[in-house]
Parts: structure tokens; sequence; C-alpha cells
């Protein structure tokens, strides 16, 4: 009886000092298992922030993505400012208009006083072209000088003419003034001399002939659409 309660007192002796030492190892772990548990939250740190990480480099990517996005843009931009400049040079590239290749008619304004005339000169030419200027008009001989320009009316952009496109021309002849000292003409010629382009002979649009007076005319410069305002004069 004895040597059963001894063993049976080792035993529960026994089972004593594993149950301790599993708790104690049980600390231990638990010691660990927060310790992993810390670094697992740190990991989990990590992680959770990780993602931000990677939305972080996705975002760097997206910014040089976006960069490469904004260099497609500027790219893009430049591409513009390219076509612009190319159509800017394409403008300042294109031929100069000649007399040849336009027709240039004269048309009186209605109704007495007649006092003005608008030229048009509508490319024939089968080809863009570009007016430079103001028309030299010589309405009598070449002694009484050209029409001079009017300022106000030069456009702020190159003219340039397609294929049966005009541009236009506001001309003064005169005050229309009774006891003004006017001179007929039946007919005068317009120079393309900026151009180089050569001259027209332009006949008048009325039978009579155009009253011109040399104190008074004047001529606006080219554009493709009389305006109001620049083309008052």
């Amino acid at each position: 009886m004895r040597t059963f309660r001894n063993r049976t007192t080792v035993l529960a002796a026994a089972t004593t000092a594993a149950l301790a030492l599993t708790l104690t190892a049980c600390g231990d772990n638990g010691t660990g298992t927060r310790s992993e548990g810390s670094a697992a939250s740190d990991s989990a740190t990590v992680a959770a922030e990780s993602p931000k990480a990677a939305d972080g480099a996705a975002d760097t990517g997206t910014t040089e993505s976006t960069g490469s996005g904004t260099g497609t843009t500027q790219a893009a931009g430049a591409a513009k400012s390219s076509g612009s400049s190319g159509g800017t040079s394409a403008e300042a590239s294109a031929p100069l208009c000649t007399a040849k290749g336009l027709q240039i008619t004269a048309e009186r304004q209605d109704g007495p006083p007649y006092t003005h005339l608008t030229l048009s000169a509508k490319n024939t030419s089968g080809a863009g072209c570009e007016m430079k200027e103001y028309p030299h008009i010589h309405f009598l001989d070449n002694a009484r000088g050209i029409v001079p320009p009017v300022a106000k009316s030069k456009p702020q952009a190159p003219v340039i003419l397609e294929p049966g496109q005009s541009a236009y021309v506001a001309v003064r002849m005169s005050e229309g003034g009774r006891k003004e000292s006017t001179e007929t003409v039946k007919e005068f010629t317009v120079t393309l001399k900026a151009n180089g382009g050569g001259m027209a002979v332009v006949k008048s649009p009325a039978p009579e002939g155009l009253s011109v007076n040399p104190q008074k005319w004047a001529t606006g410069y080219w554009t493709t659409e009389l305006r109001n305002g620049a083309d008052d004069f």
C-alpha cells in the first residue's frame, strides 16, 4: 500500500512538475507569442503600410507614368506647338501670291457719293499663297505716287489664301465733296510689290470711270474679310 501511495505521490509530483513546466513553457511561449505577436503586429503594420508603400510605389509609378503621360502631354503640346509652329512655318513658308495667280477686281460702294471701292484678289493659282502688306495702287501716273496705306487696317496674322479664296482691301478714292478737286480714271494698276509678284491692270467698275483725289485717297491692307472699324476710313 505504501509502495502504491509512494508511486501515486511520485506520479502526482511528476504530473505537477510537468504541469508546472508546461505552464512555464506556456508562459514563455506566451511571452514569445507576445513577442511574436508584436512582431506579427509589426509585420501586420508593415504589411498594412506595405500596400501604402505599394500604393506609393504605384503612385510613383503613376507619377512616372503620369510624368511619362505628362511627357506625352508635353509631347502632344509640343506636337500641337510644333503643329502650330508647323502651321506658322507652313504659313511662313507658303509661296507669295503673284498677280499671275490672282484675279483682281474692283467694286464700287453703293450709292452716291461714290467715295470708296473694294478690291478683291481671288487666288486662281490652284495652290495656297500668302498676301503681303497692302496693294501699291497707282490711280494716276507714277509721279502722283501710290495710294498710302492706313496702319489700323493691318491684320495681326499672315493672310494665307487657299485656292479659290479671296483677299480684300478697302480703298478710299475721295471725300465726295461738291467742291472737291478730283480726276477721273477708267483703269488703274495694282502692284504686289511686297510680294515681288508683279502688277495687274484693273478696270473701273463704272463705265464713266472713278473720281479720285490724290489729297484724300487711302488704302487698307489685304485681309481675308473686311472688318468693321479697322477698314472704315
